[in-house]
C-alpha cells in the first residue's frame, strides 16, 4: 500500500501529491482524509511555506469517492442513516472545512480525471492549472447521491449558478478546454508542463511577503460572505499590522532603491 500522501517542499512551495494508485486516488477513505487534513495544519504551522500545489500520481487527479466502498457499505459509505450521516461529517467533510482554513494560497494542478469529491476538491482550491487530459464531472448524480462533500457551496462560486447546475443535474464531465472558457482553471497546458506551470505561478506568488499573502488571503475569504462594511473594518485593522512589519519597510526601501527585496516573514 503506496503513502496516501506525499508532502514535499521546494523553497517556499509545498507540493502535496494524492498517492493512491488502486483507487485513482480516491479521497473518501479515513487514511487519506487524514493525511489531507494533517498537511493543511502542518502548513499552517510552517512560516516558511508561502504557496502550496496539490496533483494526483498517476493518470487521474482523484476519483472522489470509493465506489467499491459504495457497493460494499463500508468506511463512511456503511451503517445507519445517522452512522452514515457522521461519517461524512468525520471523514470527508473534514477536507474542505482544511482547505478552507489553509493560509497560504492553494493551486490544484489538475492532470488527469477530476471527478465527484475529486472535482470538488479542485474547486475548493484558490487557482486551478489543467493538463490537456484533465476532465471535470460533478458526478454524484450518476451514483445516485448528492455532493456531500461542500460542492454545492463550492462549485457555483467558481463556474456560476447555471453551469453549476448543469454539471450537478446531468453528471456528465467536461473537458479541460470547456473547463478554461468557463472560468473554472486558469491555464491548460500540455500534461508534462502542468507542474512547471503549476510552479512557475506558485514562485510568482512566493516572492512577496508571506505576512501579507496570508492577510490577503485571509481577507478574500471572507469577503465571500462578509458585507462590505464588515469586510471595510478588517481590512483596516489587518492594514494596521502590516504597516507594522519589516517587510512592508523593505518592499517600500526595496521599489525606492531599485533592488530585488529580500523578505523574511517579520
Amino acid at each position: 500500500m503506496s503513502e496516501a500522501l506525499l508532502y514535499q517542499q521546494e523553497g517556499h512551495v509545498v507540493t502535496l501529491t494524492l498517492n493512491k494508485h488502486e483507487t485513482r486516488n480516491a479521497i473518501s477513505e479515513d487514511e487519506m482524509v487524514d493525511a489531507i487534513v494533517a498537511a493543511c495544519s502542518r502548513i499552517n504551522a510552517d512560516n516558511s511555506v508561502r504557496v502550496a500545489i496539490i496533483t494526483g500520481a498517476g493518470s487521474a487527479f482523484s476519483s472522489g469517492g470509493n465506489v467499491k466502498d459504495m457497493r460494499d457499505k463500508t468506511g463512511m459509505f456503511g451503517g445507519t442513516g445517522t452512522e452514515i450521516r457522521d461519517g461524512y461529517r468525520n471523514g470527508i467533510q473534514r477536507i474542505p472545512l482544511a482547505i478552507q482554513q489553509l493560509e497560504v494560497p492553494i493551486i490544484a494542478a489538475v492532470n488527469g480525471a477530476a471527478i465527484g469529491a475529486g472535482c470538488d476538491l479542485t474547486m475548493m482550491c484558490d487557482m486551478r492549472i489543467a493538463s490537456e487530459k484533465a476532465i471535470f464531472a460533478e458526478s454524484f448524480v450518476k451514483v445516485g447521491l448528492i455532493p456531500g462533500d461542500g460542492g454545492a457551496w463550492f462549485l457555483p462560486r467558481v463556474i456560476g449558478i447555471s453551469r453549476a447546475n448543469e454539471m450537478a443535474y446531468t453528471g456528465e464531465p467536461v473537458n479541460a478546454e470547456t473547463a478554461l472558457a468557463w472560468g473554472m482553471v486558469s491555464r491548460v497546458v500540455a500534461p508534462d508542463e502542468l507542474l512547471n506551470a503549476a510552479n512557475e505561478l506558485a514562485a510568482r506568488i512566493a516572492v512577496n511577503p508571506p505576512s501579507a499573502l496570508r492577510m490577503t488571503k485571509k481577507l478574500l475569504k471572507e469577503g465571500e460572505h462578509m458585507q462590505l462594511p464588515s469586510i471595510l473594518e478588517m481590512s483596516a485593522t489587518l492594514q494596521s499590522l502590516a504597516h507594522q512589519t519589516k517587510d512592508h519597510a523593505e518592499a517600500v526601501d526595496a521599489i525606492i532603491e531599485k533592488r530585488t527585496p529580500n523578505f523574511t516573514g517579520e
